[in-house]
């Protein structure tokens, strides 16, 4: 079932960010995830939520997912991610298709 992994961030540090952003896509593709949406423009339709910078992925699995953001391939952009933004990211089940 797939798993989408939902990132609400603050960039804190634009220049360092900008490095994260070119070495995090190949991590993901190579767990098998893709991005939905990534830093896009975003519109409040209900409550007070109004994320900068909000990114999707999506993972065949939430084991997939659990298994990409631990991984060692993507360890050197996690750290540059943490010293260039804030983050609150959750990992949520999909649905089976109907």
């Amino acid at each position: 079932m797939a798993a989408y992994v939902i990132n609400d961030m603050v960039v804190t540090d634009p220049v360092l960010f900008e490095d994260y952003k070119r070495l995090s896509p190949p991590t993901v593709a190579a767990y098998g995830g893709r991005f939905l949406a990534r830093g896009g423009a975003v519109e409040s339709l209900e409550g007070g939520w109004s994320p900068q910078r909000l990114v999707i992925l999506e993972f065949p699995s939430v084991a997939q997912a659990r298994a990409w953001i631990d991984s060692p391939e993507y360890a050197r952009a996690r750290a540059l991610r943490q010293r260039s933004a804030t983050s609150n990211m959750i990992v949520v089940e999909g649905v089976l298709p109907a």
